[in-house]
């Protein structure tokens, strides 16, 4: 195997992590010596122990003048582990391939360069594209204060999401439900708007039997602190997070009986309608939530769409037709010529079951 096939298999340990090890960055790690492979691993659930000291334990003394492949710059800082180039040297490994560099301030080139001081051969650079689509939520959250943000839409062919009458179970089919189980389980949090929880009482839980080690977290866009007390996501959060983002001013009651149900409560400023959806953003960050799955309804997609914050879509669509009295996916919110729309390109389209997914990202 060569360089380029090492880092592959690196990047798709990295790819198994998503959604498990928030706030870290999920990286993958293979260590080669003399073109057989010693040591392989991915950041552990929950962002500790890192990928490196993993794959060097697994190595051994085997890592002494190896190769180690890694989807992201090393760190060089002291947190609550040592630093990744510190076990790197001490094992005396001679190489180390790097896919992307860090943009974190505490490294950002300063792992390299301490590698690099210590006798080590460093390239970088290797299948440093794709190591950026994996580490894509991590960069948002260090270079831009917020998660990178998908927004999940299931619908008709013509963009609706419910009957007039507000039916919306089941639009898509079972292939397309579990795929957006799927989706859940690559993202550090799923969220939805009060509206949503209302009408559908929904879980939002990855219900797919051992995908993930890290519960789901459960986020609620809900300015007034209106999602019932009885609902499914207030019943679980003592075993999978639920935090419900709200506008100052909420009823003191209210809270108290949804922090004793075991709910997080983020308070953030107002907006119209609804909250200020960058700072309740900036808030998720700062609690680590590097991907965010927004998953509906249509006011919350529509506030996302009006603020710019919508980095991806995953577009579920089934081959059917509601028509103009049905719900739209997202409601109005000022476009009035065509250079105000929100644009996105294709980056792939494949069928699931009798229905389609389409992902999309922000056009540049």
């Amino acid at each position: 195997m060569n360089d380029s096939e090492h880092m592959r298999s690196a990047l798709g340990l990295a790819r198994r992590g998503l959604g498990r090890c928030w706030p870290n960055p999920s990286v993958g790690c293979v260590v080669v010596k003399d073109g057989r492979v010693v040591g392989r691993a991915v950041t552990a659930p929950g962002g500790r122990p890192h990928a490196e000291p993993q794959a060097l334990a697994m190595a051994g003394e085997a890592a002494r003048g190896a190769t180690v492949y890694v989807t992201l710059e090393p760190c060089c800082h002291h947190g609550r582990t040592p630093p990744c180039t510190d076990a790197l040297i001490a094992a005396g490994v001679a190489r180390v391939v790097i896919a992307a560099r860090d943009c974190d301030p505490r490294v950002n080139g300063a792992g390299i360069a301490k590698l690099r001081e210590a006798g080590i051969m460093v390239e970088e650079g290797l299948l440093g594209a794709d190591a950026a689509e994996v580490t894509a939520g991590f960069f948002h959250r260090m270079c831009q204060g917020r998660p990178l943000v998908t927004l999940k839409l299931a619908t008709t062919l013509d963009g609706r999401i419910a009957t007039r009458t507000g039916e919306s179970q089941w639009i898509t089919g079972e292939p397309a439900r579990r795929m957006a189980h799927a989706l859940r389980g690559r993202n550090d949090a799923v969220m939805v708007g009060v509206g949503t929880v209302m009408a559908d009482n929904p879980d939002l839980t990855c219900r797919l039997e051992g995908y993930t080690a890290m519960p789901t977290v459960r986020v609620v866009a809900d300015s007034h602190l209106r999602t019932p007390l009885l609902s499914r996501l207030v019943a679980r959060a003592a075993e999978a997070p639920l935090w419900i983002v709200h506008r100052d001013g909420a009823d003191a009651h209210r809270a108290e009986a949804f922090r004793k149900a075991g709910a997080e409560l983020i308070e953030v400023g107002a907006a119209s309608p609804g909250i200020d959806l960058p700072a309740a953003l900036a808030a998720l960050a700062a609690r680590g939530i590097t991907r965010l799955l927004v998953e509906g309804g249509a006011q919350l997609a529509a506030a996302l769409m009006r603020a710019d914050l919508v980095d991806r879509i995953a577009w579920f669509h089934a081959p059917s037709v509601m028509g103009g009295d049905a719900w739209p996916a997202a409601q109005s919110f000022g476009v009035s010529h065509l250079a105000e729309m929100p644009r996105f390109v294709r980056t792939s389209a494949q069928p699931v079951g009798h229905d389609m997914l389409t992902e999309l990202t922000r056009a540049a």
